[in-house]
């Protein structure tokens, strides 16, 4: 063999392990895909970071997210999942309910690790909670149990109340089965239910503008990652128009509202990093059950209540996690 040609040989064969490694040492990319807004969902994105950390990644330093936010308006998600597949990103971290259901339907390929509120095997995500069998797995925290719960909680804090309303998102997919449970509900109670349509800040202005004419003497907030963006507005104007209200998340109480119920969301968040770090690492998202947040958190705001002229009782204090005083 010539010598030039045997030292080229040799330079390329010592090139290609260099070249290689470099590609595989490449600062792996998390795509993060949520309906709301980066604004309203600093917390969870936090506890999501959390979870990172704790299997053992730093965003900016041996990971990398690429974040993609609907802003409520839940058609462009299908768009922004697409996206993050043509930025090839390792694993795409489905945070809500809507921003799932467009990954699955962009990707039978990339992992895909999802926070819900709704049962993942009834939406048609996993195959059983144990082996979820595709690419697909995640966490639930099944906050959208609990309404006929938060119902009866407001209830023994308005016990005169008889009309209570409820708003729904006719963009968000599990609006429909909300508004079935929320009618079941308030049926077993004696009380009469009355539903506003809200998918827009104004119209949620105008629906509580519409609330005091149609009789309502207190409000069930729903889950909805639009409504939880918005949760400084509506605890604004339930205050605004005196309306006991009852929401799904500690973050509504700690804005002002008057009482929560429901799972830590912070935790889903946390659990849902865990698990895409796991993925990043390599882990096969069919392998890897789906996990349930069970961790429930009541909430009462005592200045709200005083506001509003409701006296909580003591029995009621006593059961809440956290009082606000």
């Amino acid at each position: 063999m010539k010598r030039r040609a045997f030292i080229g040989l040799i330079g390329g064969a010592a090139a290609w392990p260099l070249g290689a490694r470099a590609q595989q040492t490449a600062m792996p990319v998390i795509g993060f895909l949520n309906g709301a807004s980066a604004a309203g969902y600093v917390p969870y994105v936090a506890a999501f970071r959390q979870g990172l950390k704790e299997a053992g990644y730093l965003e900016g330093q041996n990971v990398s997210i690429e974040y993609r936010w609907a802003d409520g308006q839940y058609d462009r998600l299908p768009g922004l999942a697409a996206d993050l597949i043509r930025r090839n990103v390792t694993v795409i971290a489905a945070t809500s309910t809507p921003a799932v259901l467009a990954a699955q339907a962009a990707t039978s390929t990339i992992p895909i690790v999802f926070t819900t509120g709704n049962d993942p095997i009834k939406l048609g995500l996993v195959a059983s909670l144990n082996r979820p069998g595709a690419n697909v797995t995640g966490v639930t925290n099944l906050i959208t149990e609990l309404g006929s719960k938060r119902l009866g909680m407001l209830r023994e804090l308005v016990p005169g109340v008889t009309v209570v309303a409820t708003f729904t998102n006719p963009n968000f997919q599990d609006a429909e089965r909300q508004l079935k449970d929320a009618e079941a509900a308030t049926a077993a109670l004696g009380l009469r239910l009355i539903v506003e349509k809200a998918s827009t800040e104004p119209e949620i202005e105008a629906a509580f503008a519409t609330l005091g004419r149609r009789g309502a003497g207190a409000l069930m907030i729903a889950v909805d990652p639009f409504f939880i963006d918005h949760r400084d507005r509506l605890v604004a104007l339930a205050a605004r128009y005196k309306l006991p209200a009852v929401y799904p998340l500690r973050e509504f109480a700690l804005a002002g509202g008057l009482m929560s119920y429901g799972t830590d969301f912070t935790d889903s968040y946390r659990l849902a990093g865990r698990y895409v770090g796991r993925v990043v690492r390599g882990e096969n998202p069919a392998d890897m059950p789906v996990q349930q947040s069970v961790k429930f958190e009541f909430l009462i705001n005592l200045r709200t209540a005083k506001a509003l002229g409701l006296a909580v009782p003591n029995a009621m204090q006593l059961l809440a996690d956290e009082v606000i005083e």
